[in-house]
């Protein structure tokens, strides 16, 4: 999509947004199917079903998706939409684009081994190899822009509060 593809598919949105504020506030849904028997959770996504499991370091196998990983998954998605619209909006030719997240775990808070040790993610590093033509200071940019934009990113950096409920 080139530029006035992108105003042209956003413009109206964006108007629509500064009119009436209130539309924009949408709700995101997800949901997964249980099999506790045998440790997976069944998502329906737009792709089709992923099934994750334990990862191999708590005990699962590669054949599912870890929910870590599909964490991390989900902030390089993002952030690689956000760059291609971001540079979009800039004019900035990009050749190839690879992101790449990884995260730190200590897998002994998870499986109560040690209560000091924390359960989940302790640091995440995201990589960004951008081969473009574009000097380096707008290259800089264009990352701080994509970190700015990107949904997962800002979630992750900012923290968000989590309500648990059982009906």
């Amino acid at each position: 999509m080139n530029l006035d593809q992108l105003k042209a598919v956003q413009a109206p949105i964006k108007d629509k947004y500064r009119t009436d504020p209130a539309s924009a506030s949408v709700t995101i849904r997800s949901s997964g199917i249980v099999d506790v028997p045998n440790q997976h959770c069944s998502i329906q996504s737009h792709a089709g079903i992923v099934r994750s499991g334990l990862h191999p370091a708590a005990g699962g196998t590669d054949a599912d998706a870890c929910s870590a990983e599909l964490l991390l998954e989900s902030l390089v998605a993002c952030a690689g939409v956000t760059l291609s619209a971001v540079a979009t909006n800039m004019g900035i030719e990009i050749r190839s684009c690879n992101i790449q997240a990884e995260g730190e775990m200590d897998f002994r808070g998870t499986l109560g081994i040690d209560r000091a040790a924390p359960v989940g993610l302790t640091a995440i590093r995201l990589t960004f190899q951008i081969d473009s033509r574009a000097e380096a200071a707008t290259l800089d940019k264009l990352v701080h822009l994509t970190e700015r934009y990107c949904v997962i990113y800002q979630t992750l950096i900012k923290g968000v509060s989590v309500v648990t409920e059982r009906t």
